[in-house]
């Protein structure tokens, strides 16, 4: 999801709370390799996700220690 100011995140679905861990470690390694990359192209630089999301079937929302935001697909109608 981009916004026009240049900010964006990086989402990942996953229906059961058993697959969240699994969402969340693909999201960090996507921006790992963001990282990898800025440092091995400094003047190419690529901006790092400003949220990770994963979207679940879970209950509630919560934001891991990790900085990974798990937020029920309930939230997202209406």
């Amino acid at each position: 999801m981009h916004l026009e100011d240049g900010r964006y995140a990086i989402i990942e679905f996953k229906l059961g709370s058993s697959f969240i861990d699994e969402g969340a470690q693909n999201l960090n390694k996507i921006e790992q390799l963001i990282e990898t990359y800025n440092t091995k192209y400094p003047n190419m630089k690529m901006r790092t996700p400003d949220l990770k999301i994963v979207i679940t079937a879970e209950t509630y929302g919560y934001k891991r220690d990790d900085g990974v935001f798990v937020i029920p697909i309930g939230c997202l109608k209406d």
